[in-house]
């Protein structure tokens, strides 16, 4: 059983498992097809990846051309804030954002659709970070968007400099990328 929690962005959501839990500890389910598909999200999901990254680490903001992947994406370990920007050529909702924090503790769950860019920064001193992805990952394909661009603004919580890759220090704003779905 799972809450899902539009964003003002369509398409994006917030989903809260249910958590049953005791002296012993808890279980909850992370996806279940059916219910996910009684929700409107409909995917099929292909390829999950794992990743760990310490505090101040900024992964982002990535989409993938014409390999486009809608992902749903949660914390094992730490936390992180999450962040969606609507690539959507038509959408009416084109270069905003929308951000949640994800922890081991709360447990909440993103989705994000096909045409969105995507990125997080770790704010606790490491974080695993689980998602599924309905796209196999293309490298080839990749592409970015400055996690600073004046004109998304995103109101990123981590103060202080990110820890950024060198492929992501590259990435052009949005209005120099030119990249729509």
């Amino acid at each position: 059983m799972f809450t899902f929690h539009k964003t003002k962005i369509d398409g994006v959501f917030v989903i809260e498992p249910q958590i049953f839990g005791d002296e012993r500890g808890f279980f909850m389910e992370t996806y279940k097809e059916s219910d996910f598909k009684n929700a409107g999200l409909d995917y099929d999901f292909i390829q999950d990846n794992h990743s760990k990254s310490r505090k101040g680490v900024l992964r982002g903001l990535h989409y993938q051309l014409h390999y486009p992947q809608a992902k749903l994406v949660r914390v094992i370990q730490g936390e992180v804030f999450d962040v969606a920007v609507d690539l959507r050529k038509n959408s009416p909702t084109y270069g905003q954002w929308v951000g949640v924090i994800l922890s081991a503790e709360n447990k909440k769950m993103f989705m994000i659709p096909r045409g969105f860019a995507h990125g997080f920064v770790v704010l606790s001193e490491t974080a695993e970070f689980v998602y599924k992805c309905d796209e196999l990952y293309h490298p080839e394909d990749e592409g970015g968007v400055m996690w600073n661009d004046p004109e998304v603004g995103i109101e990123w919580p981590y103060k202080g400099e990110p820890l950024l890759s060198e492929k992501d220090k590259k990435h052009p704003s949005l209005k120099e990328s030119k990249v729509s779905f």
